[in-house]
């Protein structure tokens, strides 16, 4: 039911204010408000989400936690998003989330309420981890150096009698052109 309230609030608030700021500048300048506002969106949502991506990596890179620069990223998309909408409130929202002090309180409004009740990872082939070697570097928590031993051969091509037989070209058939059958 909260879920719902709303889709049937919004619209009925947007409406209200297209109502009300087209009487006070006219139905062409508020036309062209909205058409603005979400030329603009989209032109925030390209250039600060790379600058968020950006945010993101060199925060992987440098060893920090990513996840302020993630949630930064994610709420610019969201503002884009909310100016993209046609609707003056939804622009208003959206601008104000391009704030970065704005962003900031909404992240920590929003991090007061979440609760983390664990994280982990676990593999579907447990059987299989456990089986694993030591130093490989997977199961039971080991940690491997990371190199994996292995061996390899060299195989040359088959010889050429072989070869040419394996195609259906010399008889000039459509039939059969998979390379895998003789006729």
């Amino acid at each position: 039911m909260w879920l719902l309230l709303p889709f049937v609030i919004l619209p009925i608030v947007e409406i209200a204010l297209f109502i009300q700021v087209g009487g006070l500048i006219g139905v062409l300048p508020t036309i062209l408000l909205v058409i603005l506002s979400s030329i603009l969106g989209v032109s925030m949502m390209r250039r600060q989400g790379t600058n968020a991506m950006r945010d993101v990596q060199r925060a992987m890179q440098e060893f920090r936690d990513p996840s302020a620069p993630l949630a930064h990223g994610a709420l610019i998309m969201l503002a884009g998003g909310l100016l993209v909408v046609p609707g003056l409130f939804t622009s208003a929202i959206g601008l104000l989330l391009l704030i970065p002090a704005v962003r900031e309180l909404a992240m920590r409004w929003m991090g007061r309420r979440v609760r983390v009740a664990g994280s982990g990872f676990r593999n579907r082939d447990a059987e299989f981890m456990n089986d694993v070697p030591p130093g490989f570097g997977y199961g039971r928590g080991r940690r491997g150096d990371g190199v994996i031993d292995g061996e390899y051969s060299v195989q040359d091509d088959p010889p050429a009698p072989i070869r040419e037989g394996l195609t259906d070209e010399r008889d000039g058939s459509s039939r059969g052109k998979s390379g895998w059958t003789r006729h």
